[in-house]
């Protein structure tokens, strides 16, 4: 009775959430801003900002050409960072431009799209990369003890040796494309760069449209595979071609944000209501996890300002997805659980 009293506020969260990411502009204030954009121009003009060097911007005096991009100088393996004259000025003037800012009791404002975040050494977003790669490990970590309680600590199937659980091959297709997801996010994080941002996209795309095929098929409790495939195959083909599309058409980073939006809402609301109206032992997990969901979705809609230089609202998005990693896997676990004891029952 208590999840079913939940209900009505988390729809309500969910098309909020939704309705304000599908909505949300990708303008930016700061990179309009008239002091940013002389500190810019004088920058690439000059090669110094406020004295100082910006060692992109000046070519050593070693018989090269003027004009030749700074990685020529750089080992091969930092020439994957794609830093320049022209986004190391941008991030020096950005972070020149919020100092003054802050000085005057302003909040700090976003600069082509994106908020104010400073570097850890070679690390262009210090949090989000180092909660990225959190989650991954507890990704593999719950994939891990999934894939030995089946292997070893369940009963097989004694003509085939496979598993009772007749779900067993989705979650492991799950776990590759999460682990993969979240991998090229803490790249994407660590290092911003055209490549790293396809590849982050299309993972994610990927993971999510592929979470919602695994939630379709264990809520509907499908289990032949002429369902399951007529269940799949308009989704994956419909995935396969938005990626195709970020990839080889145009990468519309708004276009992408609603696929997902749409993808994941429509995979929470799923899990909400099974969860509401099955008897599940691991129900009221299921729960929390749809709540999580919602939450970061909210948090994504509302695009908090950055805090102390590194904790914006995305980041806070990235470490609640730890917590509802963990709760996610055991959640698996238990439903392998459950479920082969369930068929072991029917058998004797």
């Amino acid at each position: 009775m208590g999840l079913r009293r939940r209900g009505p506020p988390l729809l309500m969260l969910l098309g909020l959430a939704a309705t304000a990411l599908a909505a949300s502009a990708s303008a930016s204030e700061g990179d309009a801003d008239p002091l940013y954009r002389a500190c810019f121009e004088e920058c690439q003009r000059t090669g110094t900002l406020k004295e100082d060097s910006i060692k992109h911007c000046v070519v050593p005096t070693d018989d090269q050409p003027a004009d030749k991009a700074w990685y020529a100088h750089e080992p091969l393996y930092l020439q994957w960072k794609e830093w320049n004259c022209n986004s190391e000025c941008r991030y020096h003037c950005m972070m020149e431009r919020e100092q003054e800012r802050e000085e005057l009791g302003l909040g700090p404002v976003k600069y082509h799209g994106k908020w104010p975040l400073k570097r850890a050494s070679v690390f262009q977003e210090p949090l989000s990369a180092a909660l990225s790669a959190l989650t991954l490990l507890v990704q593999f970590n719950g994939w891990l003890s999934f894939f030995l309680l089946l292997s070893y600590k369940l009963p097989l199937r004694p003509e085939t040796h496979a598993t009772y659980y007749e779900y067993t091959g989705l979650w492991h297709i799950n776990a590759l494309l999460a682990m993969n997801s979240w991998f090229w996010c803490a790249i994407y994080h660590s290092c911003d760069t055209a490549w790293t941002e396809k590849l982050y996209l299309s993972s994610a795309a990927a993971f999510f449209g592929y979470s919602l095929i695994l939630a379709i098929l264990r809520t509907s409790n499908l289990r032949d595979e002429a369902s399951r495939v007529m269940v799949a195959a308009p989704i994956l083909a419909f995935v396969t071609t938005h990626i195709l599309y970020l990839n080889f058409y145009e990468l519309d980073k708004g276009l992408n944000m609603k696929v997902c939006t749409v993808i994941s809402v429509a995979q929470l609301l799923l899990w909400t209501v099974w969860a509401a109206i099955t008897r599940h032992p691991s129900r009221l997990k299921v729960a929390f996890v749809a709540i999580g969901g919602v939450l970061s979705l909210y948090l994504e809609a509302h695009d908090v300002p950055p805090r102390w230089g590194y904790v914006d609202g995305h980041a806070i998005c990235l470490a609640m997805a730890i917590p509802l990693s963990y709760l996610w896997w055991s959640f698996a676990k238990e439903d392998a659980e459950m479920r082969t004891a369930a068929i072991m029952k029917k058998k004797r």
